[in-house]
């Protein structure tokens, strides 16, 4: 398909870390989900989307990412169609339209449409490098993703809106804005956040959040000490199934929190504490280290890119899965509010999981035309 292709820089290190990682996760819902029958069809589905997912990384590095960059006004297009659409008429959970059904499939647009947006975004770079780093120069890159940003924010599904803006500011920041420009954010960044505390923890309706996602804040700012059933149930009952798993955890299928199903979304949201109750902070550090060297390799596709383009999906790539990854165990660990981010690679998942295959296939596409990878 590509003339000259060759197949020595493929990078089977990140390859072998996300089969890992799949593996692994798929081995853990199968656990997690407690010989539940209604959840037990979840672990086939899994498989099948992991071999999709492989599928889908051979296939989109067999083609240059300079010829899916050349397609990013058609996805843009096409991905603000689907989120436009799932606005209206997509299914809701936890008060948001998140996905539409396809038979028996659920697809998640929004988990697509980072990947758009990494495209776009690194379209939007390559082609402006040589504009002088101004707040014309910025707003551009801001203007690419507001739209994308926006859509999502009206599901309305805040957790997805700060991966987007983190991947623009760390895409942003490699490009070279201006440091004035930085504090400039901060200073918003800071009132915005600290304004939505203040009037969360007072009581007031926020536009464009849900009821939940406020007491999600409230409870994670000042948790009610006597509230042991409701909001906070989830978050102890992982502080409970991370803190018994010890080192070596208590065994496959053998966590009491998990197999007793005390613990809710053990296959989605908190796969983490399922993991460290089974398998201890033996289990936990596994998952951590895997994830750590996919996005090493990511890293390093970007840093041996030949253009800005290929440097900005594969940096794109690494934000998003580390900012996932960080935010998701984070949450787990109760150091950061229950925000609804899937661990990569390891949550149940089709959508999801695809979405990161096909981003991964980008990766590779990137490191593949490369003269020669370091190791």
């Amino acid at each position: 398909m590509i003339r000259g292709l060759s197949w020595r820089n493929f990078d089977f290190i990140l390859l072998g870390a996300v089969i890992l990682a799949s593996a692994f996760g798929t081995v853990m819902i199968r656990s997690a989900i407690a010989e539940n029958e209604v959840l037990l069809p979840l672990v086939t589905r899994q498989i099948y989307f992991a071999i999709l997912g492989i599928i889908v990384i051979f296939t989109v590095a067999s083609i240059d990412y300079r010829y899916w960059l050349a397609l990013y006004r058609l996805m843009y297009i096409g991905i603000m169609a689907f989120l436009v659409t799932l606005t209206g008429f997509g299914q809701s959970a936890f008060g948001a339209q998140r996905w539409f059904t396809v038979g028996v499939l659920f697809l998640q647009p929004t988990e697509f449409a980072k990947i758009v947006a990494i495209i776009a975004l690194a379209r939007y770079f390559d082609s402006a490098q040589y504009q002088p780093r101004d707040l014309r120069w910025a707003l551009g890159s801001i203007l690419w993703a507001s739209g994308i940003i926006v859509m999502i924010l009206l599901q309305p599904n805040l957790s997805n809106v700060l991966v987007l803006s983190v991947i623009l500011a760390v895409m942003l920041w490699i490009n070279g804005v201006q440091i004035k420009h930085v504090a400039t954010a901060a200073a918003i960044g800071v009132v915005v956040v600290a304004s939505l505390i203040v009037v969360s923890v007072a009581g007031i309706r926020v536009p464009f959040l849900q009821a939940y996602q406020q007491e999600r804040i409230v409870n994670f700012v000042v948790p009610d000490p006597n509230d042991t059933y409701g909001n906070r149930y989830n978050v102890q009952q992982a502080l409970i199934a991370i803190g018994s798993g010890g080192i070596f955890g208590k065994g496959y299928g053998q966590g009491s929190q998990t197999q007793l199903r005390f613990l809710k979304v053990r296959h989605t949201d908190f796969i983490f504490a399922a993991t460290s109750e089974e398998f201890g902070a033996v289990g936990g550090a596994l998952i951590i280290l895997t994830l750590a060297v996919i996005i090493w390799r990511c890293i390093r596709a970007g840093q041996k890119s030949h253009d800005v383009a290929g440097a900005m999906i594969s940096f794109g790539m690494a934000t998003l899965i580390f900012f996932q990854a960080a935010v998701n165990i984070g949450m787990n660990l109760n150091v950061l509010p229950v925000s609804g981010l899937p661990l990569p690679f390891v949550s149940y998942g089709g959508s999801g999981l695809t979405a990161l295959m096909l981003g991964i296939g980008l990766v590779e596409s990137v490191a593949m035309r490369h003269n020669q990878m370091e190791f």
